[in-house]
């Protein structure tokens, strides 16, 4: 059995080789599979909108959604490190909100820590919430939440300016106490160069190898939808092997092959012919 590594564990894996990984689970029969691999962390992130719930985007998910999800996720992994998403609206409303909004996801759902995207802006939201005692991620670069913002799911960071503004962020963030921050959908040169100069982990998705650690949605590295982002590797075409599976069963339940001896209840019941 794995150990669950802690919030000093992360911070102390910045620049080395062996590091924690990340996936994303949203249910408790993944997050058991999770805890019984080798993979650290679990994001229950708000990308739920589109792998569970069938949404375009992600803002459609709201503050009850995450808690209930990451509630179950937790009961499914008590050995891996669970960070529980804020949902848009979550945390833009007043600082005061954005307190209530991180207690419920702490309390409620569970979880080791809450991730919130933004860079300088929400600077003073991280340290009010780490302040109140929990633990924060940050979130910089793509920001689905806020994609309407950006002309859609489009890679940032492309200029000397706009690179420089996310090393800002990445500072501010770690000024503000966040303890860690995803890099979401920019130039690897610039993740790297980020990594190099902030003192806390980076954590890369779509962000090139340079980061301290990476992290995955499961559907996509487990190949459950056809298409995938570019930088998605997938580990497995679990698309095909469960449609294969459900024709199968199809196939066999229809040919009557199933359910054969071993999948069937027997008893010797005297006179069962007789039965009217």
């Amino acid at each position: 059995m794995k150990k669950k590594i802690t919030v000093p564990d992360i911070l102390a894996c910045k620049g080395k080789n062996k590091v924690p990984t990340m996936i994303t689970c949203y249910d408790y029969t993944n997050a058991k599979l999770v805890d019984e691999s080798d993979i650290d962390m679990i994001l229950v992130g708000d990308s739920m909108g589109m792998t569970m719930m069938g949404y375009n985007g992600t803002v459609g998910v709201t503050l009850d959604d995450i808690i209930y999800h990451t509630k179950h996720v937790v009961a499914g992994a008590p050995n891996t490190f669970v960070i529980g998403d804020m949902p848009f609206g979550s945390y833009n409303v007043s600082i005061e909100d954005a307190i209530r909004s991180a207690n419920r996801i702490f309390m409620e759902g569970g979880c080791d820590c809450v991730k919130l995207e933004g860079g300088t802006e929400v600077a003073p939201i991280i340290k009010a919430i780490v302040n109140a005692g929990i633990p924060v991620c940050g979130h910089i670069g793509l920001t689905p939440q806020t994609v309407a913002m950006m002309g859609g799911f489009k890679v940032q960071g492309k200029s000397l300016e706009a690179a420089q503004e996310l090393l800002d962020s990445a500072r501010a963030i770690a000024e503000a106490g966040a303890f860690m921050v995803v890099l979401e959908g920019i130039p690897a040169v610039v993740a790297n160069a980020i990594t190099e100069k902030a003192n806390i982990p980076t954590v890369g998705i779509g962000a090139g190898a340079g980061c301290d650690m990476q992290v995955l949605v499961a559907q996509d590295l487990l190949g459950m939808n056809e298409w995938v982002p570019k930088f998605v590797k997938k580990y497995v075409d679990l698309h095909s092997i469960v449609i294969g599976a459900y024709n199968e069963y199809v196939k066999e339940s229809n040919e009557r092959v199933f359910p054969s001896e071993p999948y069937q209840y027997n008893a010797k019941i005297e006179g069962i012919e007789n039965l009217k």
